[in-house]
């Protein structure tokens, strides 16, 4: 499980460090890769290979001409691509994916559960800001959900 926030760079080459604890669930999985790829924000998301041959599969049961799953399948699955961790501990990130969220020398990873984000980290603030409307709405989908 991918928990917490922590804030990284990104070098010139377009490397940045995967947080110790995220590394500590690859490992613990004896892998040394994620998978990245662009989210439905402007932000890219990390999976362990489990957890995206998980999330593909469902994927793929989904009717493929519903224009929401093509949709889904052009922005999660044709963005995707395999990241080795390094012996330091980094991941290159392709120009493509950095581009499209935004990542520029500040980074901020976010974890979600099963899935970690990768944001810029004024692009975090911006979208992590929100109004007491904005609690209220969610305490309420939430309450609807049953949480």
């Amino acid at each position: 499980m991918f928990r917490g926030r922590y804030e990284h760079t990104i070098d010139a080459k377009g490397r940045t460090s995967l947080p110790a604890r995220y590394r500590d669930v690859l490992t613990s999985l004896g892998d040394r890769r994620i998978i990245l790829t662009s989210a439905l924000e402007p932000c890219l998301a990390a999976y362990t290979l489990a957890e995206w041959t998980s999330f593909e599969e469902k994927i793929s049961r989904l009717p493929q001409f519903d224009r929401s799953v093509q949709k889904l399948k052009r922005i999660y699955v044709s963005g995707a691509v395999e990241c080795e961790v390094d012996d330091s501990g980094r991941i290159l990130i392709p120009p493509t994916l950095r581009e499209y969220a935004g990542l520029q020398k500040d980074v901020l990873w976010a974890g979600t559960g099963k899935f970690a984000e990768l944001w810029d980290k004024k692009a975090w603030k911006a979208a992590f800001e929100t109004t007491e409307d904005d609690r209220r709405d969610i305490a309420a989908r939430m309450a609807e959900l049953g949480l």
